[in-house]
């Protein structure tokens, strides 16, 4: 994870992942101006329409979760919430 955040390019993952992670970055920083070619690289990677589909929705749904957290004032959890809510959806699942 730390590879990719420092340099994509230069990380781990494959190509495949990095062609998605690249479009994730236009969906967060130039989002108006994605056209049918951004695409392209995505399908040649072998991504489909779906896969497509739920990386914008998932993009787009932590930038707004984050906007609202910051907007409406909410504190962020501490490093050991988050450690305990991990290791509870590790082991018992989102729905519980």
């Amino acid at each position: 994870m730390w590879a990719v955040l420092r340099d994509l390019e230069t990380s781990p993952l494959d190509d495949k992942h990095k062609a998605l992670f690249r479009f994730v970055s236009k969906v967060n920083h130039d989002s108006p101006r994605i056209s049918p070619e951004d695409m392209q690289p995505l399908y040649a990677a072998g991504w489909d329409d779906e896969a497509i589909y739920y990386t914008i929705t998932v993009c787009a749904l932590f930038n707004f979760y984050n906007r609202w957290i910051d907007a409406s004032g909410v504190h962020a959890m501490s490093d050991e919430a988050h450690r305990i809510g991990g290791k509870r959806i590790a082991t018992q699942g989102y729905a519980h």
